[in-house]
């Protein structure tokens, strides 16, 4: 059988069973990425180039759209590139999120199709409007509107998909939710598991280990989405309430959901203006290697994680991989993995004055909230392990490749 993985950023959320599939008797993997993915160094892949970038005259509205027709070529010509050389896959497993996948029916139409169904925008009750501190503007909701016309044709012409939450799955329309299957990638609990013996040198030198009263954030950049101006003024009322902790925070300056503050360069900046933070217990190690990211999980004695009702990040299942105390946000991709007082503990999102007061609750009774940390490390272990996402995502592979007909 022959399989196609399909991701901008490949391997993206496809790494684990790319790996676990490839060389598997019977079966060939290839995988198709932009020119900019990082790939993988033990799965044949090949790149495709966008001919253009989309052009600056184009509708505000039609400007995302305009970018998944260019990649929905890029990636049409680099399929008829490989028919001429007589590939023709069995199953296209894909993120169809940039538009990649808008013409593989044209190229192959027996292929089965199946589409990684991250998000679908504009929903009630979650990330637009989420936020009263960033209202949103009438040309913000239809851009998104018109962007869903992207999301809807994937969704109509795909013969199955999946979604990595229940709370992803329920965003996406009625009719088509039935088709959209709930599987999980998973997380390493074997890389990312706690060790009382791990220690992390900060930028001023000072050392930092597992037992020390340290408060870690981690998300993909430092932004309101993932609660990061929450997480700063709360974290001013706990360097007052506690004298001797430290915050490791970890994340980029730019901007990954949402848009750039307007009267600073980044988000970091405008917070530091506004809270007043002791600098030396303070440290901002920007965007980190894997294994020093693992380090920041295992001398956790508090981790906090926040965000709009929007995609769950893999962080935060991760960090409950390592055995951190998770204080997360009580919305609703949340409150879906973490039970209060059970496997983590839950906050408000706007409430400052609430993640301090359980954060410095997890300083001072690290004992007390042990069973929490542990119970968090079972759940992940019992439930999104990389073997159960495999065999699910093996599963739907055989299931959709049983009804080819050519």
């Amino acid at each position: 059988m022959r399989i196609l993985l399909i991701h901008q950023n490949f391997p993206g959320q496809f790494r684990h069973i790319a790996q676990a599939w490839n060389g598997r008797t019977g079966w060939e993997v290839l995988g198709l990425g932009r020119d900019t993915a990082p790939g993988l160094s033990n799965v044949h892949w090949f790149k495709y180039k966008l001919h253009r970038e989309v052009g600056m005259a184009q509708h505000q509205y039609l400007r995302q759209m305009e970018g998944a027709v260019l990649h929905g070529q890029a990636v049409a010509r680099a399929l008829q590139q490989l028919k001429k050389r007589g590939y023709v896959p069995d199953v296209i497993l894909a993120h169809p999120g940039w538009g990649e996948t808008l013409y593989v029916r044209d190229i192959f139409p027996e292929v089965r199709l199946i589409h990684f169904c991250e998000w679908y925008y504009g929903t009630a009750g979650s990330d637009i409007g989420f936020d009263p501190e960033f209202p949103t503007h009438f040309d913000g909701l239809a851009r998104m509107r018109t962007w869903n016309a992207l999301h809807a044709l994937n969704l109509e012409q795909c013969n199955a998909a999946v979604s990595p939450t229940a709370w992803q799955r329920s965003r996406h329309p009625s009719i088509f939710q039935p088709k959209i299957e709930l599987i999980h990638e998973g997380i390493d609990t074997a890389l990312l598991a706690p060790d009382p013996t791990a220690h992390l040198i900060m930028p001023n030198g000072q050392v930092l280990k597992a037992g020390d009263p340290v408060i870690t954030y981690v998300a993909r950049n430092l932004e309101p989405y993932r609660g990061f101006h929450s997480f700063m003024r709360a974290l001013e009322r706990v360097q007052k309430a506690h004298a001797n902790c430290h915050a490791v925070i970890v994340g980029g300056d730019g901007v990954s959901y949402g848009q750039q503050p307007a009267d600073t360069t980044n988000w970091r900046e405008r917070m530091l203006r506004e809270v007043s933070l002791d600098p030396a217990r303070t440290h901002f190690l920007g965007k980190v290697p894997y294994g020093t990211y693992r380090k920041v999980l295992q001398i956790s004695a508090a981790h906090v994680y926040l965000t709009y009702p929007f995609v769950l990040s893999w962080s935060m299942l991760e960090a409950m991989a390592t055995g951190c105390l998770v204080i997360g946000s009580r919305t609703a991709p949340v409150h879906e993995v973490i039970r209060d007082g059970e496997n983590g503990l839950l906050v408000d999102f706007f409430g400052p004055g609430d993640i301090a007061d359980r954060v410095v609750t997890a300083l001072m009774s690290p004992k007390a909230l042990q069973p929490l940390r542990n119970k968090a490390r079972q759940d992940v272990e019992e439930c999104y392990s990389l073997a159960q996402g495999e065999q699910r995502y093996r599963a739907l592979i055989d299931r959709c490749a049983s009804q080819i007909t050519r």
